[in-house]
Protein backbone atom coordinates (compact mmCIF):
# COMPACT_ATOMS: atom_id res chain seq x y z
CA UNK A 1 0.00 0.00 0.00
CA UNK A 2 2.75 2.28 0.03
CA UNK A 3 4.33 2.30 -2.74
CA UNK A 4 0.76 3.55 -3.90
CA UNK A 5 0.96 6.56 -1.90
CA UNK A 6 4.53 7.69 -2.71
CA UNK A 7 3.34 7.55 -6.79
CA UNK A 8 0.47 9.60 -5.74
CA UNK A 9 3.16 12.02 -4.02
CA UNK A 10 5.29 11.94 -6.83
CA UNK A 11 2.52 12.96 -9.20
CA UNK A 12 1.49 15.45 -6.74
CA UNK A 13 5.14 16.91 -6.89
CA UNK A 14 5.08 17.11 -10.59
CA UNK A 15 2.11 18.68 -11.38
CA UNK A 16 2.90 21.42 -8.50
CA UNK A 17 6.40 21.27 -10.63
CA UNK A 18 4.21 22.14 -14.14
CA UNK A 19 2.09 24.52 -12.24
CA UNK A 20 4.93 26.43 -10.50
CA UNK A 21 6.92 26.38 -14.58
CA UNK A 22 4.25 26.94 -16.90
CA UNK A 23 1.70 29.48 -14.53
CA UNK A 24 2.73 33.10 -13.49
CA UNK A 25 2.16 32.07 -10.13
CA UNK A 26 1.89 28.52 -8.54
CA UNK A 27 -1.88 29.16 -7.92
CA UNK A 28 -2.45 29.64 -11.62
CA UNK A 29 -3.24 26.51 -11.94
CA UNK A 30 -6.32 27.10 -14.22
CA UNK A 31 -4.34 29.38 -17.44
CA UNK A 32 -4.00 27.70 -20.77
CA UNK A 33 -0.45 26.63 -21.05
CA UNK A 34 -0.48 24.84 -17.81
CA UNK A 35 -2.97 22.82 -18.87
CA UNK A 36 -1.13 22.09 -21.71
CA UNK A 37 1.84 21.11 -20.28
CA UNK A 38 -0.05 18.93 -17.47
CA UNK A 39 -2.21 17.15 -21.07
CA UNK A 40 1.08 16.66 -22.70
CA UNK A 41 3.23 15.37 -19.14
CA UNK A 42 -0.06 12.63 -19.46
CA UNK A 43 0.39 12.10 -22.84
CA UNK A 44 4.07 11.41 -22.56
CA UNK A 45 3.77 9.28 -19.79
CA UNK A 46 1.36 7.18 -21.82
CA UNK A 47 3.31 6.51 -24.19
CA UNK A 48 5.47 3.92 -22.87
CA UNK A 49 2.42 1.88 -21.58
CA UNK A 50 2.05 1.63 -25.51
CA UNK A 51 4.93 0.72 -26.51
CA UNK A 52 4.96 -2.33 -24.18
CA UNK A 53 0.89 -2.89 -24.54
CA UNK A 54 0.26 -2.62 -28.08
CA UNK A 55 -3.32 -3.74 -28.26
CA UNK A 56 -4.44 -1.66 -25.57
CA UNK A 57 -6.92 0.18 -27.69
CA UNK A 58 -9.37 1.18 -24.99
CA UNK A 59 -6.39 3.09 -23.48
CA UNK A 60 -5.24 4.27 -26.89
CA UNK A 61 -9.14 5.88 -27.56
CA UNK A 62 -7.99 7.93 -24.34
CA UNK A 63 -4.69 8.94 -25.43
CA UNK A 64 -6.37 10.06 -28.42
CA UNK A 65 -9.09 12.31 -26.68
CA UNK A 66 -6.05 14.08 -24.45
CA UNK A 67 -3.98 14.73 -27.55
CA UNK A 68 -7.69 16.25 -29.23
CA UNK A 69 -8.00 18.32 -26.05
CA UNK A 70 -4.17 19.60 -26.18
CA UNK A 71 -4.81 20.93 -29.94
CA UNK A 72 -8.01 22.43 -28.97
CA UNK A 73 -6.18 23.96 -26.28
CA UNK A 74 -3.06 25.18 -28.31
CA UNK A 75 -5.63 26.43 -31.13
CA UNK A 76 -6.99 28.51 -28.76
CA UNK A 77 -3.84 29.48 -27.68
CA UNK A 78 -2.43 30.28 -30.73
CA UNK A 79 -5.54 32.68 -31.53
CA UNK A 80 -4.83 34.30 -28.46
CA UNK A 81 -1.43 35.08 -28.09
CA UNK A 82 0.66 33.88 -30.73
CA UNK A 83 4.20 34.66 -28.74
CA UNK A 84 3.27 32.73 -25.85
CA UNK A 85 2.30 29.94 -28.65
CA UNK A 86 5.78 29.62 -29.82
CA UNK A 87 6.85 29.87 -26.73
CA UNK A 88 5.10 26.97 -25.32
CA UNK A 89 5.66 24.95 -28.30
CA UNK A 90 9.73 25.45 -27.75
CA UNK A 91 9.86 24.79 -24.19
CA UNK A 92 7.27 21.46 -24.29
CA UNK A 93 9.31 20.25 -27.25
CA UNK A 94 6.24 20.05 -29.50
CA UNK A 95 6.20 20.04 -33.00
CA UNK A 96 4.08 22.10 -35.49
Amino acid sequence: MQMGKARKTEIKAKKANLVQNFGATAANSGSTEVQIALITDRINTLNPHFQKHSKDHASRLGLLKLVGQRRRLLNYLKSKDESKYVGLLAKLELRK
